[in-house]
């Protein structure tokens, strides 16, 4: 069976939740990247264990564990040889969200932990089969529309067909919201066969149907337990694992405080143990490591997962990992298109797609420098959507966050724009982003 999987080389692993999907899914590691060594310690861990089920003797799974998982910065090139991995069936990871969060300042291309071009440039180096890139709701949003132009316009050139898709976790059977934003792309004799993976027609438990039995493990009292249960009768709000920067282990800020409270959970921590036989009916439990794993997608068949290490360190790699039913969802559908299975019914785009016209006149127009009255004619005339001088302005605002951008004054006044280059890290040997890394390695997360 193990000699019959396709390959994954993962960056950015965590703990092991995209991991563990892909596995399930048919997938073999041939290596596995990771900045933290906690959530390294826990995915060779649970790949050594994977391994044995397998049928690989105790001393050979811990051999091809420790050679598989990798501790360090996955852009240092020291690392790792790239070249040794050329036409792996599958590049995938979970590159950091900072850069992106509506919760940051959404820095984009100039924040110096993004990592996602940096990606896309390695998927071109190393040309795999598919791409699989998972990043939070923010980077979906109208603020990165050139961003995400740009990559894909990349990957177009490199010959592959890339698509785009906000994925919600609990239509995968997860309790929770956890919307996530999906980059796939595929050399074009294997895009034509990739479908994105259907919902699941089985709603996701609530709370308290999928923690009862956890609730009730320490002898709280049977009464107690079965009125949380029905009080906790939704999903969960998304897990927030946090950053090394900022405090302990708690379940977000504070709007997603008062969602746990609603579903009789005090979210200003994380428990080391399921509430006692002396908490009476009042009593609003906080969730343990074990509760939080089941809400993330560790539950069921993928229940075996262990964490070692502290509660904080636990909460930390469980809250930022890729819930494991989606990533498997993900690496099926990656699957079956390797294995050209069946045809989508529709078309492929393999042409350049159109996500911001205003980047796409900027960038690909003859006139190499463009007024913003100039570009709306132009998307007037082409027949795209009407959009006022200020709104391309305003977008122009954006790109220029993550494009360097040339300003020159006409002779009427009206300011012509120029795009420039891109500003985000793809390996640059003079970026920002190395002495970043340099000064605070112990608190990138």
């Amino acid at each position: 069976m193990a000699s019959e999987r396709l390959e994954v080389v993962e960056i950015c692993a965590g703990a092991g939740g995209q991991s563990l999907g892909l596995h399930n899914a048919g997938f073999r590691h041939k290596l596995a990247l990771e900045l933290d060594e906690n959530a390294a310690k826990t995915l060779r861990h649970n790949l050594a264990r994977l391994l044995k089920e397998e049928g690989s003797s105790p001393e050979d799974a811990d051999r091809e564990a420790e050679s598989v998982v990798r501790v360090g910065d996955v852009a240092d090139e020291s690392l790792w040889d790239h070249a040794a991995h050329k036409d792996v069936d599958l590049l995938a990871g979970g590159v950091p969200c900072p850069p992106f969060s509506i919760a940051g300042n959404q820095l984009g291309a100039t924040d110096e932990r993004d990592l996602f071009a940096w990606a896309v440039h390695l998927c071109r180096d190393i040309q795999p089969k598919a791409l699989l890139l998972e990043n939070v709701k923010g980077l979906s949003g109208n603020r990165f529309s050139a961003y995400r132009q740009h990559i894909l316009e990349l990957l177009h050139d490199a010959g592959y067909v890339g698509e785009w898709r906000l994925l919600e976790a609990h239509q995968f059977g997860v309790s929770q919201l956890r919307p996530r934003f999906v980059l796939v792309a595929l050399r074009k004799e294997f895009a034509e066969y990739f479908q994105w993976p259907e919902p699941s027609t089985v709603p996701a438990p609530t709370v308290g149907e999928l923690l009862k039995d956890l609730m009730e493990a320490n002898d709280w009292a049977a009464e107690h337990v079965e009125a949380w249960a029905k009080k906790a009768s939704a999903i969960a709000p998304t897990i927030v694992g946090g950053s090394k920067k900022h405090g302990g282990a708690d379940l977000g800020p504070t709007r997603a405080k008062a969602a746990w409270l609603k579903l009789g959970v005090d979210g200003m921590g994380v428990a080391d143990t399921a509430p006692g036989p002396e908490k009476d009916g009042d009593h609003i439990p906080r969730l343990t490591t074990a509760m939080v794993a089941r809400i993330q997608g560790w539950c069921g068949e993928n229940a075996h997962w262990e964490f070692p290490g502290r509660k904080t360190t636990v909460y930390r790699q469980i809250g930022n990992a890729f819930p494991p039913p989606v990533a498997e969802a993900l690496g099926r559908a990656i699957a079956s298109a390797l294995q050209k299975e069946k045809k989508r019914p529709d078309s492929v785009e393999s042409g350049r797609p159109d996500l911001d016209p205003v980047y796409v006149l900027l960038r690909h127009h003859p006139d190499k420098a463009l007024t913003a009255q100039r570009i709306a004619d132009l998307i007037a005339r082409s027949g795209g959507k009407k959009l006022p001088v200020p709104e391309i302005e305003r977008r122009i605002a954006h790109i220029e966050r993550d494009f360097h951008v040339e300003k020159a004054a006409r002779s009427s006044g009206e300011l012509a724009y120029q795009l420039g280059e891109f500003k985000a890290f793809i390996g640059q040997q003079d970026h920002a982003r190395h002495d970043y890394f340099a000064q605070h390695r112990g608190k990138v997360s």
